[in-house]
């Protein structure tokens, strides 16, 4: 079974849908027990980082994910659900994040520079492997996914793949032991992220 946290913010019945679409177990929930009981955990978000991780906690829910996580389970954060396991933001104001990934989200507009990109980097995006993943075990060469984001993780260590912006390299997909993010929407991604989903429900 796969949940998927409601906590009031998140692209929730696209990534049911797209689970549904794969065969697999999944409930859209905030009930912790259901989380906990749940083999594998997947935590959407759109929006602002303060906001999520406000009502994320207001629910008593990011001690809930945070259990499952540091106990082994697979856990992909999504979009806002990816920049929420990083261990701060600075998304108007300083945030405290769920401390499961190392760094900190930052704004694209302050990297950019004078670069004349828009923000947000919104549209399909070439993804590029970096390490050996999980998540890409489907994956072919020239991928491209679908993103919509003001703010991003740099790459670092545990980027698993990226993706670049004019000369701005940002972290796509990121990976901690059993704790994984994109920051792009499989859901909206066509084959490619279907193929991520399924991967990801596959790991044991």
């Amino acid at each position: 079974m796969v949940a998927i946290v409601n906590y009031g913010i998140g692209n929730l019945f696209s990534i049911r849908s797209s689970l549904r679409f794969l065969g697999a177990d999944c409930v859209v929930t905030s009930d912790a027990a259901e989380i906990e009981a749940a083999s594998h955990v997947i935590l959407p978000g759109v929006g602002a980082f303060g906001d999520g991780v406000d009502k994320l906690r207001e629910l008593g829910l990011d001690e809930t994910v945070i259990r499952g996580a540091k106990a082994g389970k697979p856990l992909l954060g999504i979009c806002l659900g990816m920049q929420l396991l990083y261990e701060s933001s600075c998304e108007y104001g300083s945030h405290r994040g769920l401390g499961l990934v190392s760094g900190r989200v930052t704004g694209i507009r302050e990297a950019l520079g004078r670069e004349a990109l828009k923000v947000p980097h919104m549209g399909w995006n070439s993804l590029e492997a970096r390490q050996p993943c999980p998540l890409l075990k489907y994956l072919e060469t020239d991928t491209y996914v679908y993103y919509v984001h003001s703010f991003y993780a740099g790459v670092s260590e545990e980027t698993a793949a990226f993706s670049r912006y004019g000369a701005l390299e940002m972290t796509g997909l990121v990976q901690r032991d059993n704790v994984f993010g994109a920051q792009f929407h499989p859901e909206k991604s066509g084959r490619v992220g279907l193929g991520i989903l399924k991967a990801f429900t596959e790991i044991t």
